[in-house]
């Protein structure tokens, strides 16, 4: 019983299952993560996970995509704002998180930013397309294969 109540003090909480959503293809699929969702005035801060093509490498090692966290306003006149970047190799190992000194711009209909924007700012009108990332690198490289 000892043993018991020890292991389970010790494991690791459960991650919360992300809920990627898919914004498009180009030379990358690109997925907000609606999980990471962080509401702050009329906006806020997610997270979107940029999917490669199998077997793309740098440096020798394989990646999946990157992730970037992105703040973002839902008004009208709203900017959008890339914080940072971190790479995430095959297999998932993440990072480091590399800033993104650019300054915040507006979106503009048709890219990537102003679909993230339109799924943050109304989350309960997507449905998941993937909920880890694995799901998510498989999602968007068939993606990819299509856009080809």
């Amino acid at each position: 019983m000892f043993l018991t109540l020890l292991s389970l003090l010790s494991a690791q909480p459960a991650q919360p299952p992300h809920r990627f959503v898919f914004l498009g293809a180009d030379r990358f699929a690109h997925y907000a993560d609606l999980a990471s969702l962080q509401p702050e005035g009329s906006g806020g801060r997610i997270r979107v996970f940029q999917v490669v093509e199998p077997d793309f490498r740098a440096a020798g090692n394989a990646y999946w995509g990157g992730w970037s966290w992105w703040s973002f306003d839902c008004s009208a006149d709203g900017k959008v704002d890339r914080l940072d970047f971190a790479a995430v190799r095959e297999g998932g190992a993440e990072g480091p998180a590399t800033r993104d000194d650019a300054p915040p711009f507006d979106a503009v209909q048709g890219d990537e930013a102003f679909e993230m924007v339109v799924a943050a700012c109304n989350p309960d009108d997507y449905d998941t397309d993937a909920v880890t990332l694995e799901e998510a690198v498989a999602h968007g490289r068939m993606n990819l294969a299509a856009v080809d």
